[in-house]
């Protein structure tokens, strides 16, 4: 057995992930058959098929080193394509947003570098759950009737998909089946095999950018996290094409005074300005990190996006903050028969102006919203947190860290207590409605939007706080399913 915790935003994968450690994994196991069970029960929020990042500080080491698994776009994807196939800006849904999956090779990779199990066993309780099946709850009832009209228009994703009340137990073997294929054959199997050949079919069939060619060169990067003091802390976030920047940018200018809204503005701009993918820009860290730095413009912003992100310590010192999502709300809405994956949409988030850094190019990765975080103090790792959010992170982020710090909470309090958000338009401020002061907000701006409290657009945020050797606090977020389990 070994002694740990794990956060995660649905109950069934914190249980999951508690097994692992009192099977003798460690954290960075437990996490990732945790993540596989969230990919089951959250297929709102994330899939096999998506987008996967991570920090890991694993024990006696002196810093963290992160992971940056998101797929490129196809090398058929050009602003010429998207513009012959009959569309003026980046479609959201259907086949054309569709990247190449990063999760499964970065799954791989980090139990290659920090697991003590095998692809199989961290996998194996994820693929009985899918084959099993797994009883609805409110909050995916809820999506699933939302998302009906829109899923309808794939069948396959629809059968599988379709409006469900909570309480119904949702089967799904032909995930199953692909989880036990990744536990025999792993990476390999999955990109190169019978699976790669199904998802490169199902986007040929649709007219989509990405080939056979795509998935099997597909790799993660390890990467040095971009680290910088916040109070007496050292925080750790993620490099390009992550907005890991816009989130720091955005804690060095709180940090330095300045108000909510001129922090957010700031970041924002920054991030639309320079983020994509480093291999095809340069992105210079020092305006971001200059909290006197004041960008002029105006950002451009998505509105939606679902995520799950989770957190996890063990005995050995190891620490791992996880975020992985199939983009927005069942990503592109396209599974790939035979597979049971939804396809995810990352690519949403390219540009279509030939001008902007972010502009679709082949083979690229796009801006991307994940980011994972972690926090040292004294040189030893501190805390690990992070929130669902998309283009609200950076905003989520910064509330969790100065509920930690700033306000003295512990986590099960920093990531309940009621946040606020400028939403997408950059204009409106949406509060929940028992946020402080949150009343005389509404009454003072007519830019104020109320909201019901712990509602599920202010991200589901998860942290676990070290205290010591054996000796950890967690917190997970009542907006979601989810739950801190411990084992000792």
């Amino acid at each position: 057995m070994t002694s740990g915790v794990i956060c995660t935003p649905h109950h069934v994968a914190s249980d999951i992930g508690a097994q692992i450690l009192r099977d003798g994994g460690n954290a960075i196991d437990a996490a990732i058959a945790a993540d596989a069970a969230l990919c089951v029960v959250y297929p709102h929020m994330t899939s096999v098929a998506g987008d996967l990042m991570a920090i890991v500080w694993a024990g006696g080491e002196t810093s963290p080193v992160g992971l940056i698994g998101t797929g490129r776009s196809g090398e058929l994807a050009t602003v010429e394509a998207v513009h012959a196939r009959g569309h003026q800006s980046m479609p959201v849904r259907g086949v054309l947003p569709v990247t190449v999956p990063g999760t499964v090779e970065a799954w791989g990779r980090l139990l290659e570098r920090f697991g003590s199990l095998g692809m199989g066993a961290v996998l194996e309780p994820a693929e009985s759950l899918a084959q099993d099946g797994f009883v609805i709850t409110a909050h995916l009832s809820q999506f699933l009737m939302q998302a009906a009209d829109w899923l309808g228009r794939e069948p396959v994703a629809y059968a599988l998909y379709p409006p469900m009340e909570a309480g119904m137990l949702l089967r799904n073997s032909d995930l199953a089946s692909v989880l036990r294929d990744i536990g025999h054959s792993g990476i390999n199997g999955f990109y190169r095999g019978e699976i790669g050949v199904a998802i490169a079919a199902a986007i040929k069939r649709r007219d989509g950018l990405v080939t056979r060619h795509d998935l099997a060169t597909h790799r993660s990067q390890w990467v040095e996290p971009v680290a910088f003091p916040y109070r007496d802390l050292v925080v750790y976030e993620l490099p390009p094409p992550t907005q890991g920047l816009a989130a720091a940018a955005m804690l060095v200018r709180l940090e330095a005074g300045a108000s909510f809204r001129d922090a957010r503005d700031a970041s924002y701009v920054l991030r639309d300005r320079y983020i994509s993918d480093p291999d095809f820009a340069p992105v210079p860290a020092k305006p971001f990190l200059d909290p006197q730095h004041a960008p002029e413009g105006h950002a451009v912003a998505h509105e939606a996006g679902d995520t799950v992100y989770l957190c996890a310590a063990d005995e050995h010192g190891n620490v791992i903050s996880m975020i992985q999502s199939v983009a927005f709300d069942f990503g592109s809405g396209i599974v790939a028969e035979g597979t049971g994956m939804l396809l995810q949409n990352r690519g949403a988030y390219f540009s279509l102006d030939e001008a902007h850094v972010n502009r679709l190019e082949p083979k690229k990765r796009t801006m991307h919203t994940l980011i994972p975080a972690m926090a040292a103090r004294e040189g030893r790792p501190w805390a690990a947190f992070g929130s669902m959010g998309a283009d609200l992170q950076p905003q989520l982020q910064a509330q969790v860290l100065m509920n930690l710090v700033d306000h003295g909470m512990d986590p099960a309090g920093a990531v309940a207590r009621p946040r606020m958000a400028i939403l997408p338009d950059g204009v409106t401020l949406a509060v929940e409605a028992d946020y402080p002061g949150a009343g005389e907000m509404a009454r003072a701006g007519e830019n104020v939007l109320l909201m019901p409290p712990r509602h599920h657009s202010f991200g589901h945020a998860h942290a676990l706080v070290i205290d010591g050797p054996n000796a950890w606090r967690g917190g997970a977020d009542p907006r979601s399913d989810g739950s801190v389990e411990y084992v000792r």
